[in-house]
């Protein structure tokens, strides 16, 4: 028998590599296959690693790509792997109803400013489906202390993020949407927006993010109708809870709220914009050492109008001020007095209950356009602390359906006599 010389070794090396390499590939393209009928697309069967470090963003498309063209499937992110992920849109376009987004690990972005160019106005972005549902016990983790905390040695460095802060996991043109158990952490601005959708509840839902990070809002709705929103925690840096334009019936409940500046309608009206929201109810909520507690803002100069909307059953603790209607808002500074205004009547206020560090209420009502229909039943906000404030009232018009506490003396009770001078076309 001859001694294998060093090219048949090559050879049988060669060829012991391709067939291995085969073997893996044929497996992989099995599992594929596998997901397919089973209609389950698992991101790590389309190259994603999961090592917290490789580039994912082209692995989650890949599976996003095949996931959508099966009515009821499952995009899986499983448990136990961290994913990086850039900037990446899941759109609709044809894409079949019903998917499903089943993050059950954690999802983090870069940190360095190329990944984000010139700057973007949302990280994830879901886009024009029909049924879409993102559910797990897995998080987004938006690494926003690079974002919050952009310093001149990061600017010499070239490492100075740009100057627009993207929202974590926004919603755009969707009907049918449900997020519930994840987590969405440290974002660079927004946690969760949803923008044009139709049909959206919310629960079993967490945002966790310190309360001096900047304009870090928990959840905001905008131009959305039929909301629901429950059992979920929100810890940020400004209203756990924001309602701008564009939104009618709207249920928020069973909500913690803290950090942050509570849950507020508006600022609406901005640059002379009309602004319509309606139907808003707010019940069976704590607030613990936020800036505000229940409130509706809006700067001058807006029109339109925000109506018949009730909270109720509110627990605030430390809260600086629990009850706010501020028809004087103005972010930054800059304001003139205008005499347009978005219309503000029939808020009612039921049980709310505390205590406050700064003002108990607040209603600053535009001298154009009054408030009118406010109503107060079982009010009773206590200071924090020995230095207590009386509740402050101007164009405040509505009804004490029982005694407060403190006394809001300042409402004024009877029928508002002069006529109001908004034209008809402002109204929605």
């Amino acid at each position: 028998m001859y001694p294998l010389t060093l090219k048949c070794l090559a050879l049988i090396f060669l060829l012991s590599i391709s067939l291995f390499f085969s073997r893996f590939g044929t497996c992989d393209a099995r599992s594929i296959a596998e997901n397919k009928s089973s209609g389950t697309f698992n991101v790590r069967d389309y190259g994603a690693k999961g090592d917290g470090k490789s580039d994912d963003t082209e692995a989650f498309e890949d599976a996003w790509n095949e996931a959508c063209k099966v009515a009821a499937s499952t995009l899986l992110v499983p448990s136990g792997s961290t994913f990086l992920v850039g900037p990446v849109s899941f759109l609709g376009n044809e894409c079949k109803e019903n998917i499903v987004f089943q993050l059950d690990g954690k999802i983090i972005a870069p940190t360095g400013s190329s990944a984000w160019g010139s700057g973007l106005l949302q990280w994830i972005e879901v886009k024009s489906l029909k049924g879409i549902t993102i559910k797990g016990k897995g998080i987004i983790d938006g690494r926003g202390s690079v974002w919050w905390n952009n310093s001149p040695d990061m600017e010499q460095l070239g490492t100075k993020m740009p100057g627009t802060k993207p929202t974590a996991l926004r919603f755009y043109g969707s009907n049918g949407v449900t997020v519930s158990g994840i987590t969405i952490q440290n974002s660079p601005q927004t946690h969760l927006k949803f923008d044009n959708c139709i049909s959206i509840q919310v629960f079993d839902f967490t945002t966790s993010s310190p309360g001096d990070s900047p304009n870090t809002d928990g959840i905001h709705l905008q131009n959305s109708q039929d909301v629901v929103i429950y059992r979920s925690t929100l810890a940020c840096g400004d209203d756990c809870i924001s309602i701008q334009t564009g939104c009618s019936n709207i249920y928020i409940h069973d909500v913690d709220c803290g950090p942050g500046h509570g849950i507020s309608i508006g600022g609406l009206g901005k640059d002379n914009t009309k602004a319509c929201v309606s139907n808003i109810t707010v019940r069976d909520v704590t607030m613990h050492e936020t800036m505000n507690g229940v409130r509706i803002k809006s700067w001058q100069g807006g029109s339109g109008s925000v109506n018949h909307v009730m909270f109720s059953n509110i627990q605030v603790s430390e809260v600086a001020n629990p009850i706010v209607i501020d028809q004087y808002y103005c972010d930054g500074g800059g304001c003139h007095n205008e005499t347009s205004a978005v219309a503000v009547s029939n808020i009612n206020y039921i049980n709310i209950k505390g205590t406050y560090t700064k003002e108990p209420v607040r209603f600053a009502c535009s001298d154009s356009l009054p408030c009118t229909g406010i109503s107060l039943s079982t009010i009773e906000l206590k200071p924090a602390t020995d230095q207590a404030n009386v509740p402050f009232c101007w164009e405040a018009h509505g009804e004490l359906k029982t005694k407060t506490l403190p006394p809001i003396q300042c409402l004024k009770t009877g029928k508002l006599t002069r006529a109001t001078t908004q034209a008809n076309n402002d109204a929605c």
